[in-house]
């Protein structure tokens, strides 16, 4: 066999290994599944304006069906199902038992991205207890109807809170009273109780609950209402119950803050804050990290920059919910709001202490809504 003839075969055998190497290769590859990436869910919105004089409030029915993220799938579904089309501004999630309350904004973010629908603000809480055997949530809803359905605005009706020394006191009279107030200030706003559009009773005891839900339809038949019980081993009893109504005509100026005879005045909050149909800003919870001054100094400086994005501040808030988790969180609360707050013009207000938050570090949240001065 000539040199010439080697060579020839040696090549044609390389060049045949090199095919078949480069053809098994491209068969590897076809076989192969692509690598999948895993997109996170987006951040919800810090912050959203919205008209008052669109305003629905809705609190959804409880359920007893499934784990935690199921149960906030199924609120989210009758949510949709209430509001239709309308966008959805604001939800508050209460949540009892011990599943991981951050899975709450995960699918709430990937709902909405799955809808190609805007994605709302929301306050996460964890609570005590709630009101149904296995019920892990409680989720209250604010939307933007397409029409006006709130023409003279909206009152936002303090908590009426109502404490006793003994952790054992039935949970009935103190309901009782804490509505009676609420109807005081209803009436100074000038709203009528089928003007009532949402009512939260914050309780220590789910004891008496049954009572307790015959008391406010009564006192105000047309309203949502959830009953929420603040902590599982509270350390006194407590009530306090805040509330949404419709005006039927505009303040003369909007906000206007109100502190009814008969009732305690506070220079610290309003006992109710009045407000036309105009644009507000609707806030999630910003937490404090830890349980020093500065810590809840960041919380509320971060609030005001997340209203700096839609063009307010919480020197114009008409309403504030604070969410202690102890009386040494709420005394932080108020050694630091009016660095942050108008204190010459208060906001109506709700605090009470709760039993956790997304963050084993968290000590506190607080949320606002705020008028949009334009």
């Amino acid at each position: 066999m000539t040199r010439a003839l080697l060579a020839a075969l040696l090549l044609a055998a390389l060049f045949t290994d090199g095919a078949l190497l480069a053809k098994q290769r491209r068969k590897k590859k076809q076989q192969e599944p692509p690598t999948q990436v895993l997109q996170l869910p987006k951040e919800l919105p810090q912050a959203l304006v919205t008209d008052a004089g669109h305003l629905v409030f809705q609190t959804v029915p409880l359920s007893g069906r499934g784990l935690l993220s199921q149960q906030v799938r199924d609120a989210l579904k009758a949510v949709e199902r209430m509001k239709g089309g309308a966008p959805l501004v604001k939800l508050r999630a209460f949540v009892a038992g011990t599943g991981d309350m951050r899975r709450v904004s995960q699918i709430v973010s990937e709902t909405f991205e799955d809808r190609h629908q805007p994605l709302p603000v929301l306050s996460v809480v964890q609570v005590g207890g709630l009101p149904m055997e296995g019920a892990q949530l409680a989720l209250e809803s604010i939307w933007a109807d397409r029409k006006v359905v709130n023409p003279g605005g909206i009152a936002f009706l303090a908590g009426q809170q109502i404490v006793a020394e003994s952790p054992t006191s039935r949970m009935q009279p103190m309901v009782e009273k804490s509505v009676a107030q609420l109807s005081t200030v209803l009436a100074a706003a000038g709203a009528g109780k089928d003007d009532v559009l949402r009512v939260t009773c914050f309780m220590t005891s789910l004891e008496d609950v049954d009572a307790v839900r015959q008391i406010v339809a009564r006192e105000f038949p047309r309203a949502g209402a959830a009953f929420i019980q603040l902590q599982r081993e509270p350390r006194t009893s407590l009530v306090e119950c805040e509330g949404v109504a419709r005006l039927a005509s505009a303040p003369a100026a909007s906000p206007t803050f109100l502190n009814p005879q008969g009732l305690s005045l506070s220079p610290n909050y309003a006992q109710a804050a009045l407000t036309g149909p105009v644009k507000l800003a609707f806030t999630g919870t910003q937490m404090a990290f830890g349980h020093r001054n500065e810590d809840a100094v960041l919380a509320f400086q971060r609030l005001e920059k997340a209203l700096g994005g839609v063009r307010s501040s919480l020197r114009d808030a008409i309403w504030t919910s604070y969410y202690p988790l102890s009386t040494a969180s709420a005394s932080l609360i108020r050694g630091v709001r009016f660095d942050f707050v108008n204190k010459a013009a208060p906001p109506a207000a709700t605090m009470v202490p709760f039993e956790g938050l997304p963050s084993l570090d968290a000590s506190f949240a607080v949320e606002a809504v705020v008028r949009v001065v334009e």
